[in-house]
């Protein structure tokens, strides 16, 4: 933990509560497993969770009015509340939206796996779950705050969130922000005082501006709240560290005594207080706001404890491979299970997506002694295919009581489960495995299962079908054609992970073509999604379906392209056994015609 997050932080709660507030910390574990912090290794990470709290409490954070609350335990504790809130969320942006939040976990746009676009969109829910009044986080992540506030006007939330930004400290080394990889840009919590003494020593110290003639800011020089040509590090810590706490005063090397930053920051420009005499002043009021942290480290059992196997953590450059998979386990491995995942719920349904699942579940029945039907309800949701769960729920109803009423024989034999009910049943579990699939995945790999699409609920509608595919484990899975490049994601994952134990099988993919019967085949394009009497939809009323028919496409001897053909095979003959044609008997003619 370097100096900011530690005695800045401290800083800056203490001000919040002296200011009448409540200080939430979120403890972040969740995030920094999609982050790839220690290896994704989530026991360590609670473990650096618990050091962190050990340093603000020596630190002088004032714990009156602070609240720790550990993200992993309190997201599955409100599972559905929590998660059905980052659905609503991720569902109105686009990926290039939240790719621009990118800056948060210190990375570009371009080298962001698919977890980090759900990273985010976790980070905005947060605000909503805590029932935050005001966000106080670094400007760094000023653009998901922002995020949060422009949600607000989608889901026209009147009272946003405050964003009550504090400023970013410099790196030692002259960097526009002190930084973990470079070690000497930056003073640690747990340095030694030979430590400060020699980073504070080589600190980069000017006087004067440095002139970059016609060079466009950085991003991280972009992240100024008050604009500072001169941007020097050891002024940065006087000004936000030293001068930090009330009635602070700074004495120099040579012994003078400072009251404000203001004066001591005039006399350095002024060439009235040297560097040397600063640097030695800074090295012992740095010194002596770590000496409790440190003396802490040392007397408390538990905190040295703690201390300790992050010290090894640091040092483990292989971490070992986890003991176990982790997801959402529904059945035993040995279940001989096949598994059939039904369309995404929609306020209509195509009476040829009814038939693809039945003649798929027909199929799965023949080879497995246990088939289940997967109902993508919350994925539906984070698809924006309906914008109210209570909509996706009925929709679901409504699928499982046409192809009850179509065929009540064969679904009797089906195990029909709903991704949500399912997925509440251990949401821990299976939002781990959503986030370690997006782990493995670039977006770029998501972003190809539809290209067109550029929704951020897209990616993570993605790796939920790939966690919906762990979760039931089955042995195959039977789809159309045109629905395998989702199912393959998840071969994929399975096959790159490697052996552990209670990770499934790859499923074998049992593919038929793509059931579609267009009534106008001729109609291409959005033509054919605009007319209204090219499809046969369940809702369809005897005499709409009458209508339809009669006009759809039927040249006398094409058998190819015939869709009433077509439909006479797939819900008459394959469903019923029989097809019965019949025809109005003609009345006689009459007498005084001739």
């Amino acid at each position: 933990m370097h100096i900011a997050q530690g005695v800045f932080k401290a800083a800056n709660v203490n001000k919040c509560i002296q200011a009448g507030g409540v200080f939430i910390f979120w403890v972040a574990d969740w995030f920094a497993l999609m982050n790839d912090k220690m290896g994704g290794d989530l026991e360590k990470i609670q473990i650096v969770g618990k050091y962190f709290i050990e340093v603000w409490r020596a630190a002088g954070m004032d714990m009156s009015r602070v609240k720790f609350a550990w993200a992993a335990d309190e997201i599955t504790k409100h599972a559905d509340t929590y998660w059905l809130q980052a659905l609503d969320i991720c569902r109105r942006f686009t990926t290039a939206r939240i790719k621009k939040c990118g800056q948060i976990m210190g990375r570009n746009e371009a080298s962001l796996t698919a977890a980090q676009i759900l990273y985010p969109i976790m980070q905005c829910t947060d605000i909503f779950f805590l029932k935050a009044n005001v966000c106080q986080l670094g400007v760094d992540q000023r653009k998901v705050n922002m995020l949060a506030r422009e949600y607000c006007d989608f889901a026209n939330i009147k009272l946003k969130p405050v964003i009550l930004s504090h400023h970013m400290i410099y790196g030692l080394t002259g960097d526009p922000k002190m930084s973990k990889s470079k070690p000497d840009s930056a003073i640690f919590m747990e340095d030694t005082p030979e430590d400060v003494r020699r980073k504070i020593q080589q600190a980069y110290c000017p006087r004067t501006p440095e002139t970059k003639a016609n060079v466009e800011k950085s991003e991280e020089e972009t992240l100024q709240l008050v604009e500072d040509p001169l941007m020097n590090p050891c002024l940065d810590y006087l000004k936000n560290i030293i001068f930090a706490y009330p009635n602070s005063t700074f004495t120099t090397g040579d012994g003078r005594v400072y009251t404000s930053f203001a004066t001591t920051r005039d006399d350095f420009i002024a060439g009235v207080l040297s560097e040397e005499s600063l640097k030695e002043g800074l090295i012992n009021a740095v010194n002596a706001l770590l000496q409790p942290v440190r003396d802490h480290f040392n007397t408390d059992s538990n905190a040295k404890e703690i201390l300790e196997m992050v010290k090894l953590f640091k040092k483990d450059d292989h971490p070992a491979p986890p003991k176990s998979f982790r997801r959402l386990t529904l059945f035993a491995e040995s279940e001989n299970l096949g598994a059939v995942f039904a369309p995404v719920l929609s306020a209509r349904f195509k009476l040829s997506s009814v038939l693809s699942v039945l003649a798929n579940l027909k199929s799965a029945l023949k080879s497995h002694s246990t088939v289940v039907l997967w109902l993508p309800d919350w994925r539906s949701f984070v698809l924006n295919s309906l914008t109210d769960v209570k909509l996706i729920d009925a929709a679901a109803t409504l699928f499982v009581e046409a192809l009850q009423a179509l065929a009540p024989e064969l679904l009797s034999r089906v195990l029909v489960l709903r991704e949500s009910e399912a997925m509440l049943k251990d949401p821990g579990n299976y939002w781990i495995s959503v986030i370690n699939v997006g782990r493995k995945f670039s977006v770029n790999r998501v972003q190809q299962i539809d290209e067109a699409n550029d929704q951020a609920g897209h990616i993570i509608g993605c790796l939920m079908h790939v966690a919906d595919v762990l979760s039931i484990g089955a042995k195959s899975i039977y789809c159309s054609s045109n629905e395998t490049a989702l199912h393959e994601l998840a071969a994929e994952y399975i096959s790159q992970t490697g052996a552990l134990p209670n990770l499934p099988v790859v499923p074998t993919l049992v593919s038929s073509a793509a059931l579609e019967v267009p009534l106008k085949p001729h109609l291409q394009g959005e033509a054919a999604k605009e007319d209204a009497e090219n499809e046969l939809f369940l809702d369809d009323t005897a005499a709409d379906v009458k209508r339809k028919i009669k006009r759809a496409f039927c040249e006398p001897g094409n058998t190819e392209v015939c869709p009433p053909l077509t439909l006479a095979d797939c819900a008459g003959l394959a469903l019923a056994g029989s097809f019965l044609v019949s025809r109005k008997v003609c009345p006689p003619l009459c007498d005084g015609i001739h």
